[in-house]
């Protein structure tokens, strides 16, 4: 047997170089035991004895390949969130993430997200920017019920979380959009079907975001692996393959690795990309255990041929850079299906809705179009399939149940992660502050006559996309008349398309929470009367100097 080096042996934690050891806490538990057998012991053991009988190593990793975490226990400041031991953190009731690959449900599976979350989750719910649905204070004694519910219909939460490819991000409008050459429903659909819960991708390096859609109406900068549609001079209409974006604390934007993918080879390449972090992603520190970071170091062309010839065994063909989106779209308001019918597009203040008003959107799909409903990846709401003489009515009846489709900018461009209201790892408080600020700035700057992003995240880790917003408002606490308050680190003119790029961060730029009204309007009237004509946000802030920022 091979002498292995001391260098060798620490390595990187790469798999195919033949890096094992030593392991860190997260790779030790995914070796002892493989994280999706945890189902069989939620459903014979803990769902019996209860939150006290649940193994460590379970709750605090393997659960979260079904979906499910351990929420923030109710009253922990955000001042502790670094400090106390996770079992201090943690309450009995766990956060519970249902996967909707492509972001569209059935009527059936509307209605059952709908009823485990009034029966189960005291009645909530989040659509987040992954085109998941979030429920929480779910108990593990519900959580076998709750998935013979989601599962009858089929919906599943397996590989919700987890270092496991993630929810499919996929177009709101897949197979209805006018402007769509080709639909990505069947290729996310074969994916799910193929690989997620195949234990041989169920231990990755961490979390694998991926999205597949014709139209830029996904963060495609943002994932792990996109395809993006193309048209080839030559092949016609397909992807094109973006891979390494992630944000968090040390953001990257995804890049073109500049090939061709026919739609038929979608699955077969988005296996190859993920069997590639596999096996040559870093597992020995968990912070730089992201693709972004093979990526980076291996630069594109390394990359693409590391894929081509180890892992697909043939060469991908060249794409010409294709246009640049404008802006990403959000489908939000009335528009016109290919079909001659149209969909709906509205807007629940920073995607929280309830189990409740989840019934009453079925009521109203089911009244007027075909059931179907979409999440967007922007936190929003579609009803599909609304015939042209029944546009007004369920325009009305969803305003009935505070669901706008036509919102203000401000309530149309505010998204908001978990927070510190469920959330272990936040700081400060998030959907209730970014509802506030939505229903001040309304009152405050109601001229306001384009969108001006607004995303409001808890912690550095950006799940709600702090970084490519126009206003990226990252939580943390910040000292004011001496003492330490909940505020926010802000980041100014990020964005997708043409305006790709992390947002300003200007020195010492800071704003507590109680000033936040104040600062959003200052800086927004600012632009307002300071910009070119047409000048979006994004570019007004890189034009102006820095004092007109503060």
């Amino acid at each position: 047997m091979p002498t292995v080096t001391r260098g060798r042996a620490k390595g990187q934690g790469q798999w195919a170089l033949g890096h094992r050891e030593p392991l860190n806490a997260n790779e030790q538990q995914k070796k002892d035991d493989n994280p999706l057998n945890v189902r069989a012991r939620i459903e014979n053991v803990y769902a019996h004895r209860g939150f006290a009988s649940i193994d460590p190593a379970d709750l605090r990793g393997r659960f979260r390949w079904w979906g499910l975490y351990t929420q923030r226990r109710p009253g922990v400041d955000g001042g502790k969130t670094a400090v106390l031991e996770p079992h201090e953190l943690e309450d009995e009731y766990f956060m519970l993430r249902v996967r909707m690959d492509g972001g569209q449900l059935t009527l059936p599976q509307l209605r059952a997200v709908a009823d485990v979350s009034t029966r189960f989750g005291r009645d909530t719910a989040d659509v987040t920017d992954r085109q998941n649905v979030q429920l929480h204070w779910v108990r593990v004694e519900d959580v076998p019920e709750i998935w013979r519910i989601l599962e009858s219909v089929g919906l599943s939460t397996q590989e919700a979380c987890g270092d496991c490819p993630r929810v499919i991000l996929g177009s709101p409008v897949a197979g209805v959009s006018a402007e769509e050459a080709v639909d990505a429903r069947p290729l996310i659909e074969e994916i799910t079907r193929r690989y997620i819960g195949d234990p041989a991708f169920s231990n990755l390096p961490r979390k694998f975001k991926s999205a597949i859609s014709w139209l830029p109406d996904i963060p495609y900068e943002c994932n792990d692996i996109s395809f993006l549609g193309a048209v080839h001079p030559e092949l016609g209409a397909g992807y094109d393959l973006w891979v390494g974006g992630g944000l968090s604390t040390n953001p990257m934007l995804a890049q073109r690795t500049g090939t061709f993918v026919s739609p038929e080879r979608v699955p077969e390449v988005w296996e190859a990309v993920v069997s590639v972090f596999r096996d040559y992603g870093y597992r020995r520190l968990r912070n730089r255990a992201r693709l972004k970071y093979l990526v980076k170091d291996w630069g594109i062309a390394r990359f693409r041929e590391v894929l081509e010839t180890e892992y697909l065994g043939y060469r991908l063909p060249d794409l010409p850079r294709p246009p640049v989106p404008e802006r990403l779209t959000d489908h939000i308001g009335v528009h016109r299906q290919r079909d001659g019918r149209y969909y709906i597009g509205v807007a629940p203040v920073v995607g929280r809705v309830s189990g409740g008003l989840l019934a009453s959107l079925a009521d109203v799909a089911e009244r007027h179009g075909s059931g179907r409903v979409s999440a967007t990846p922007m936190q929003k709401l579609l009803v599909l399939d609304v015939p042209a003489d029944a546009i007004d009515a369920a325009v009305a009846d969803l305003a009935a149940i505070g669901l706008s489709a036509s919102p203000s900018p401000w309530r149309r461009s505010t998204m908001a992660c978990t927070g510190i209201e469920f959330c272990k790892l936040a700081i400060v408080d998030t959907k209730d502050r970014a509802t506030a600020l939505v229903a001040e700035l309304e009152r405050r700057v109601p001229e306001l006559d384009t969108p001006i992003s607004i995303h409001v995240n808890g912690c550095p880790n950006a799940c709600a996309r702090t970084q490519t917003a126009d206003i990226g408002l990252k939580g943390q606490l910040v000292t004011h008349e001496g003492r330490q308050v909940p505020g926010f680190q802000v980041h100014l003119g990020g964005g997708h398309g043409v305006h790709a790029g992390f947002g300003r961060k200007l020195r010492g730029l800071k704003v507590t929470s109680d000033e936040l009204d104040d600062y959003v309007e200052r800086l927004t009237r600012r632009y307002l009367a300071g910009r070119k004509e047409s000048e979006p946000f994004a570019e007004w802030v890189v034009r102006v100097d820095e004092e007109e920022l503060r």
